[in-house]
């Protein structure tokens, strides 16, 4: 997959003045073909720079976007609450450890710390992180249960009711917003989509 390549990842490291990452593109990729995982995989990480590619002039640095999202996941375990924390930190270390910026590190820690979906209120790149990370949401019908097939299978272990409740608790966040995504850009591509996917998903929980 030339989207989570090693080429690709040395080069985006090297617009930031990153060197010597290799070992630490083979610690991610490890990481994101880690077990229990059905939707978090390197296919979601995969098409996240997609996006980010058919956006990037939206970006005000778009090397930090695309850091963020090589980590945003990183870190992924359906029994806790603090897996964007967890992966924030990690991107932390690696950054701090190779030199980065002090400011640039806390920008990327803040768009990864965003896609735990929880503020509403977002702009710059921390808002098109989520957007990207969001595009799922707007897909076609069979991408979207697909996406939904697989959210379950990674919560295998939480039982029906409980799941059915809270997925449905989760969703209906998403809809009761004014606008799911912030940039006019997939607002325009996904905003109506991602409303009938949601709601026929609410649908399908009850």
């Amino acid at each position: 997959m030339e989207l989570i390549a090693l080429a690709r990842w040395r080069a985006t490291c090297a617009a930031m003045g990153l060197t010597d990452v290799d070992d630490e593109h083979r610690k991610l990729v490890h990481a994101w073909r880690g077990w229990g995982r059905r939707y978090h995989t390197l296919d979601h990480l995969a098409a996240c720079l997609r996006e980010l590619d058919g956006a990037r002039d939206l970006a005000k640095h778009p090397g930090e976007v695309e850091l963020a999202l090589w980590f945003h996941d990183a870190v992924y375990r359906t029994y806790r609450s603090n897996n964007e924390s967890r992966s924030a930190e990690w991107a932390e270390r690696f950054l701090a450890s190779h030199g980065a910026a002090p400011a640039a590190v806390a920008r990327i820690r803040q768009m990864i710390l965003a896609t735990a979906h929880t503020a509403g209120n977002l702009d710059g790149d921390e808002s098109l992180v989520v957007d990207i990370d969001l595009s799922i949401l707007g897909q076609a019908q069979p991408i979207y249960d697909q996406f939904e097939q697989d959210i379950r299978r990674e919560y295998w272990w939480v039982k029906k009711a409980r799941y059915v409740e809270a997925r449905r608790n989760i969703l209906r966040s998403f809809v009761a917003r004014p606008t799911i995504y912030h940039w006019p850009r997939f607002r325009e591509r996904y905003e109506s989509r991602a409303r009938a996917n949601l709601e026929r998903a609410i649908a399908a929980l009850k």
